[in-house]
């Protein structure tokens, strides 16, 4: 394994009203930076306070101290919309199982179901499957959605200002209500056969959106494909957010932007290892058009995989993900959508 190569550090705070010229102009050439060249930085300055980050964390805890029977009653199974429980091993990053259980979270909306001639991927908007004896635990998650969309559009604004764009580009896409994301997960130390650790906590991938900021404890665990082609580890910087570029930044720049792999590697024995991942991304029928920016003509392209298609519509995109990573849910709730993407 490679030896560990911290990742740029980003303070936000230079964005805030009343920060010097100097200071922006610092926080973009540094974005501009972490965001061409490697797609991962941890963000500091973000205005989210420590006290905010351990109660969040503290719920997760609870949440995952709950008898499996109760939150086996979450079950992502039964959610046509994939939100709720998925318990370890049942996720897949590139057919193989995550070593992991977590509770998919979105915006609290009412269930849309697709119409004739509608896009198939208005059933990932829906309600979410809350712990009757964890009722703190909505309020929380849909507070920290709220708090961290705030500091998320900043991040985007400064992020398109650092490349030239304008920074309202993609507002449009966004408004008037983001189709959002909050996992809770658990790495329950390594599987059988690996106590030392290192096995697939979460395999290697991208995410699908646009901005990840990431919450996570003191364990570690996390790695950062870099341009070594070696996977490098990210340790926990204590009050920041790791943040990681989705694909769609990287379509939407024709890959100067990069949406870079990352994965998860179990921790040793029985210690376990927490985290809250949030995602930011437009509306489901959001388009991506391609971004207007002065250094268009440097972009390398967008990655060609043929086992990843990439799409403009960040629906489209999301779809493909949760059929993939949540092969039996799917089957058990739209068997017609995995048919057709065979």
């Amino acid at each position: 394994m490679a030896s560990a190569q911290q990742l740029p550090v980003i303070d936000l705070s230079a964005a805030a009203a009343g920060g010097s010229t100097e200071s922006r102009k610092d926080l973009r050439r540094r974005l501009h930076t972490a965001a061409h060249e490697t797609g991962f930085f941890q963000l500091v300055g973000h205005g989210v306070s420590a006290e905010q980050t351990y109660a969040l964390m503290t719920l997760a805890r609870d949440f995952f101290a709950l008898p499996e029977a109760e939150r086996l009653d979450l079950s992502n199974l039964r959610s046509p919309h994939f939100r709720g429980y998925t318990r370890t091993g049942d996720e897949h990053t590139r057919g193989r199982s995550d070593w992991r259980d977590q509770l998919d979270i979105g915006a609290e909306r009412p269930a849309r179901v697709p119409g004739p001639g509608e896009p198939a991927f208005w059933w990932l908007q829906g309600p979410n499957l809350w712990p009757a004896r964890l009722p703190e635990l909505r309020r929380a998650a849909l507070d920290w959605m709220d708090r961290l969309s705030r500091v998320a559009r900043l991040l985007l604004r400064e992020l398109l200002a650092a490349i030239g764009a304008s920074p309202d580009f993609y507002d449009p896409i966004f408004a008037p209500a983001p189709h959002l994301q909050l996992k809770l997960v658990r790495y329950p130390g390594s599987p059988p056969g690996q106590e030392r650790g290192g096995g697939q906590g979460v395999g290697a991938h991208k995410d699908y959106g646009f901005l990840t900021l990431l919450l996570q404890d003191s364990v570690g665990g996390l790695q950062v494909q870099r341009e070594d082609g070696a996977f490098h580890e990210v340790p926990p910087m204590q009050g920041a957010f790791v943040v990681n570029l989705g694909e769609l930044l990287e379509v939407a720049t024709d890959g100067y932007l990069k949406a870079t792999n990352h994965r998860v590697v179990s921790p040793p024995g029985a210690r376990e290892r927490f985290s809250v991942p949030f995602f930011y991304n437009p509306r489901l029928d959001g388009r991506v058009t391609a971004l207007d920016f002065p250094y268009a003509d440097r972009a390398p392209g967008v990655t060609q995989d043929t086992d990843n298609p990439l799409f403009d519509e960040y629906g489209r995109n999301a779809l493909k993900g949760w059929l993939r990573a949540h092969p039996e849910a799917a089957r058990r709730q739209h068997p017609e959508l995995l048919a057709a993407a065979r």
